[in-house]
């Protein structure tokens, strides 16, 4: 029996594969497709997906609540693991180039991050950019980022932590948010 083994709900689906030689074995073991969940579907046709467990590791142990946000693109069947750092470059990108967009923008992530859905959010404040990723993909992939460290940190700041960095980085205070 394992050491340490934890119960957790999971959700099976059943993989045969009959054992062969070692290079064919291997080719149909990296041919068995991705397992995600679709969370949120995107005017475009993309889709926001989580596969859980996401594979942290706190100190040396698996972090059984994590999970990973991808945007998923049905159309070429790519998947892009996206980043707080992708994000911020975005956010950034669009402050460059339309300063007058940005509070909108960031109202409205603050509002999802105090728990009102994006596409709430989007019909209320109906946040606006030229350039870079659709405002709805913002927020609705951060909807799902903060969920994630909101799991992965439960006694800490969670989402605050990054919506914070977000309300600093372009010095914007809570008074400031849109209504």
């Amino acid at each position: 029996m394992a050491n340490k083994p934890f119960t957790y709900k999971v959700n099976l689906q059943r993989l045969c594969i009959p054992n062969q030689e070692q290079n064919s074995f291997r080719d149909t073991l990296n041919n068995v497709p991705y397992l995600l969940y679709e969370v949120e579907q995107l005017a475009n046709g993309d889709k926001i997906v989580v596969n859980k467990p996401g594979g942290k590791r706190n100190f040396g142990k698996l972090s059984r609540n994590d999970f990973m946000v991808f945007i998923y693109r049905p159309e070429d069947e790519s998947l892009w693991l996206i980043s707080h750092k992708e994000i911020l470059e975005d956010l950034q990108a669009k402050n460059a180039q339309a300063p007058d967009t940005i509070l909108g923008l960031v109202s409205a992530l603050f509002w999802v991050c105090s728990g009102e859905e994006p596409n709430t959010v989007m019909e209320h404040l109906k946040p606006r950019s030229a350039i870079g990723l659709p405002c709805e993909t913002v927020l609705k992939v951060y909807k799902w980022i903060w969920g994630q460290e909101d799991c992965n940190y439960p006694k800490g700041e969670g989402r605050w932590l990054s919506m914070n960095g977000i309300l600093s980085q372009f010095g914007i205070s809570e008074e400031d948010i849109e209504a």
